[in-house]
């Protein structure tokens, strides 16, 4: 035993001196490698304040700090998710400087995809609804705002991350948090479809619609974890940046109003697990977001915040720079400059290599197809896809539409989807609008939709005021952007008239119209209509001052008339009442008898109207916009309601055939042959304020060759804007050589 046990001593001793002999002929072990330290990037959430995300972005890049995780919550799963894709922070600040933010929180449609009819509509009701008179309720509901516009940016800035993908394959890891108020737990996207994630995280609650997935109802992650450290500890991180643009608790004195009592309550939820998430952070970054709140998004407040984001982040400079020598980087090349940023898809054309409808019945799917000839192989971008999805909504009556563009391997074609929502039902459209000539009015507007073959609709418009109007219309979209349409209109007219700035005329009448449009052809910012209408005249009282001309001419008697009409119509301008780019032009001609050809046994009324305006920006905030226009009746004999009127601030407001004239408040009498012209500047010290200057000429007269004899009508007007949700809120003040006395007008709302 003694033998075994010296033979195996000896055996070991000799396998350690070999082993020393080895060590000594190859050099020294090497230690392990280190791990490399994971830097995880964590954004709060804060509504309109996470822009100064962008500002940290910003200052981590300049320092060279690489990220290696994304968490974020709420406008922090927005930034994130965007960060995470490869955007870098100069392209994220250009992007939030770029969108219009009353309209990406809205559901409202992009103006430059809608018919002219449908922007008209826009631009008249400041509430729309819809109406249902079942039980069975849509499940896009729970919220005042779809978010279909928010949506659409999501999908368009994750492009091309737009499939159900594994967050860790971005090239940036990423993962944001939405709270489920089924059970108010917390779910953590790891997977899934990107913008999908993002819109679930920030679905503030009543605010926005909830995003329904499965049995969970998801709504923003803040109410359950709002600093989601712990989420990024998990992914694996070493350190952690923290970046936090939550407001400090109000105090007593503070709570004095039930939004801010409202907000209390919401940032209350939102420290939840803050102070254990806190205790994870190494590099703790506060931006002072004091005077901001949720939604302040101006482009004042958005400009500040990154700003107090770059200011909250250079406080930290030196611990930035020890992490920066810590992970062994070298300084960034700041010399190089950074490239142009350029939004994606928007340039991009794909040849369409799949092409899928979800949600849609087949009716409807073969009606998209043929109106816009798609087919395999055809060429689209975003732009056109964000054109046929607005077509999904207006014209086959779905709440909601979705595309998603999916490039191929071979950079050449694509997979284009469509998704719709539910069908979008009957809607409600309300307005209401004061101004000093007729007080208060409200008009109200139903559509009602009929899921045929050929999409067709009824629309029902009821207005309230000093001048009533009920109206019907039935309508037929066949393909190629054709909409004939029948109508029938009801109006009660109690019109003053003044001539020389004297009121001289008060009228009350009743006009009963048919009108039947045959050829309506609608394409964007075109609009051609060529049909008959029959009216009737039905006057009630006419009062007249004293003048003897006025006497003479106040002749009125119920009468029929069959019209043809044929009106053209662009429209480019980016804004409805205060443009900033594009041009307006209107041209109509009009034949009236009393028998299909003639007028009392004459040639009948021929009337002649047109108007054109462009807009020419002198700077970002200084416009000016000349416009010329008129409007020619031919005939020895005009009745009164066909007669030109001009005055007041818009075409057509109160009459029909009105023309605007700066510094004419009230509608003053014209001669039959009227021109004019107008050059208005327009400054908009900010996005919602605007003031007007505007100077306008005319010419009038009995005929044509003697307009320029006439006395040439000079007027002026200032005035003054503030452009709201309801409409422009403001007035103006004027004077003209016609009235020879000043004017003032006040309007509140939308002009219908």
């Amino acid at each position: 035993m003694k033998r075994i046990l010296h033979l195996l001593l000896t055996f070991l001793c000799l396998a350690h001196t070999a082993a020393g002999q080895n060590q000594e002929e190859n050099g020294p072990t090497t230690a392990p490698a280190a791990k490399p330290v994971k830097v995880a990037l964590v954004l709060s959430g804060g509504g309109a304040k996470g822009m100064a995300h962008i500002g940290v972005l910003k200052v981590l890049e300049r320092a060279g700090i690489p990220i290696d995780i994304i968490t974020g919550t709420s406008m922090g799963s927005i930034i994130g998710g965007m960060y995470s894709c490869g955007h870098h922070a100069h392209e994220l600040d250009s992007v939030v400087r770029a969108q219009d933010w009353s309209f990406v929180l809205s559901d409202r449609e992009d103006l430059s995809h809608q018919s002219l009819r449908e922007r008209e509509k826009q631009n008249t009701y400041a509430y729309a609804s819809g109406l249902t008179f079942s039980k069975k309720r849509s499940g896009e509901g729970g919220g005042i705002i779809l978010g279909k516009n928010i949506a659409a940016l999501f999908d368009a800035y994750t492009t091309p991350y737009n499939d159900s993908i594994d967050f860790n394959t971005l090239p940036i890891p990423f993962a944001c948090v939405a709270t489920d108020v089924v059970d108010y737990s917390e779910k953590v996207y790891h997977s899934g479809v990107l913008s999908h994630a993002m819109r679930a995280s920030m679905s503030i609650p009543a605010a926005f619609a909830p995003v329904r997935v499965d049995s969970m109802v998801l709504v923003d992650g803040g109410l359950v974890n709002n600093f989601p450290t712990d989420v990024a500890k998990e992914m694996g991180a070493d350190y952690i940046i923290g970046v936090d643009v939550q407001s400090e608790l109000k105090k007593a004195s503070e709570l004095n109003s039930t939004s801010s009592i409202l907000l209390q309550v919401i940032d209350h939820n939102c420290k939840r697990k803050y102070e254990e998430n806190l205790k994870m952070t190494d590099l703790y970054i506060r931006v002072n977001t004091k005077g901001y709140s949720s939604a302040s998004f101006s482009a004042n407040a958005v400009d500040t915040l990154i700003r107090r984001g770059e200011e909250a982040a250079m406080k930290h400079w030196d611990e930035i720079i020890a992490l920066r020598d810590r992970l062994g980087i070298a300084p960034p090349d700041t010399t190089s400059q950074p490239t142009k940023y350029t939004p994606p898809l928007t340039n991009t054309r794909y040849a369409i290599r799949e092409l899928e409808f979800k949600n849609m019945t087949k009716s409807d799917e073969s009606y998209i197809r043929k109106k816009f000839r798609l087919n395999r192989g055809d060429s689209i971008d975003m732009d056109r896809a964000d054109i046929i999805a607005t077509a999904i909504r207006q014209d086959t009556y779905y709440r909601s539409a979705r595309f998603r563009i999916q490039p191929h391997a071979d950079n050449g074609s694509a997979k284009v989807s469509f998704t719709a929502g539910p069908r979008r039902g009957k809607r409600l459209n309300i307005g209401v609008r004061f101004d000093n000539e007729e007080a208060v009015a409200m008009q109200a507007n139903a559509e009602v939709p009929f899921y045929t073959k050929v999409p067709m609709d009824m629309e029902l418009t009821v207005r309230l005021g000093k001048r009533l109007m009920a109206r019907a219309d039935w309508s037929i979209h066949p393909l190629s952007f054709f909409r004939p349409t029948l109508s029938y209109i009801f109006r009660n007219n109690d019109i003053d008239f003044y001539d020389y700035g004297r009121k001289a005329y008060s009228m009350s009448y009743n006009q009963h119209t048919v009108k039947l449009t045959l050829f309506n052809f609608n394409m964007l910012n075109f609009n051609v209509s060529i049909g008959a209408n029959w009216d009737y005249y039905d006057y009630h009282s006419m009062l007249i001052d004293r003048e003897p001309e006025h006497i003479a001419d106040s002749a009125t008697e119920d009468k029929g008339m069959i019209s043809y009409e044929g009106k053209v119509w662009y429209d480019s301008e980016d804004d409805w009442h205060f443009p900033t780019r594009g041009a307006r032009f209107l041209a109509k001609y009009a034949y009236h008898t009393d028998n299909f050809l003639t007028l009392d046994g004459k040639v009948g009324i021929r009337e002649l109207g047109a108007m054109w305006r462009m807009t020419f920006p002198l700077s970002h905030k200084f416009f000016i916009q000349p416009m010329l226009y008129g409007r020619l009746v031919f005939t020895d004999d005009v009745p009164f309601v066909l007669s030109n009127v001009m005055g007041g601030e818009w075409h057509g407001h109160y009459f029909e055939q009105q023309l605007p004239f700066a510094g004419v408040g009230h509608l003053q009498l014209a001669w039959d042959k009227m021109l004019a012209a107008q050059l208005q500047a327009q400054y908009k010290p900010t996005n919602n304020h605007v003031i007007l200057m505007r100077l306008g000429v005319g010419q009038d007269a009995q005929d044509l060759e003697d307009i320029l004899k006439s006395k040439t009508m000079i007027g002026g007007s200032l005035s003054y804007y503030f452009k709201t949700m309801f409409g422009p809120m403001g007035g103006s003040i004027g004077y003209s050589n016609l009235t020879k006395k000043f004017y003032y007008y006040i309007n509140l709302g939308f002009v219908f």
